[in-house]
């Protein structure tokens, strides 16, 4: 799998975003660069920065001479790093990120993910030497596992021939423990987990209008066979307990 995958702005097409292995940088900018992101706005530098995997992390480099870039968390209700002009090799660890490129009086921006995310299991804490690389790695407190289990939801819940959830179906199943899912962000976190498990519809979902149908099918028969998401999992699709004074 690509370390870091870049997501242009308006990219709606598997084929539009930017795979990077580990070592390999991307230059972005309003100047075009053979393999480089352009951003055409009069108001981005002509080379406005660089981006480097470094295998399950990133490193931005800010080529502006006096502007702050932003890289936000989308998911870390506000947690975002700054990035100074200048700065060379800025670490971001988020598995999403977002950054945002002030541009004469816009504010720009651009996905980058970086689906390599490892996490220690037990293995790790009691044997020396190497570990055993994760089949899959899936962190349980993100978002596209909640849209995995209600994909999932239909079959866990005793209905094994249970037709796939539509895409409407999610949003108002996700929305009391979500309250600001839509549509695109399902279809954004679908699009993500396809990449992160690796999933490709089959030839027969090859149309763009059942491609996404044949990656939420593919997603659950994944998910189901491995044990990815179990009943036990669902309750990431509950709301929040309040926690206030009683």
């Amino acid at each position: 799998m690509y370390s870091v995958i870049v997501v242009p702005p308006a990219c709606a097409r598997p084929d539009g975003r930017i795979e990077i292995a580990s070592g390999e940088s991307l230059a972005f900018g309003r100047q075009e660069t053979p393999g480089g992101l352009t951003i055409t706005h009069e108001g981005v530098p002509r080379i406005a920065g660089e981006i480097s995997a470094q295998r399950d992390f990133w490193l931005l480099t800010n080529r502006s001479t006096g502007q702050t870039y932003v890289v936000e968390n989308p998911e870390g209700a506000g947690e975002h790093i700054k990035v100074a002009p200048g700065r060379v090799d800025a670490p971001v660890a988020f598995e999403f990120s977002r950054v945002v490129l002030p541009a004469a009086g816009d504010l720009l921006t651009f996905d980058v993910w970086a689906p390599r995310q490892n996490f220690a299991g037990a293995e790790a804490r009691e044997l020396p030497g190497s570990t055993t690389a994760p089949a899959f790695t899936l962190d349980r407190t993100r978002r596209y596992f909640a849209v995995l289990a209600a994909l999932c939801e239909p079959r866990l819940r005793g209905e094994p021939h249970a037709p796939t959830p539509a895409v409407d179906q999610l949003v108002q199943r996700l929305r009391p423990a979500w309250p600001t899912v839509s549509r695109s962000s399902v279809y954004w976190n679908i699009d993500y987990l396809a990449l992160k498990l690796r999933v490709r519809p089959g030839p027969e979902a090859a149309e763009p209008g059942r491609r996404a149908n044949g990656r939420k099918d593919s997603l659950v028969s994944l998910a189901l066979r491995f044990d990815l998401v179990r009943e036990d999992d669902l309750i990431v699709l509950n709301p929040p307990a309040y926690e206030g004074c009683g």
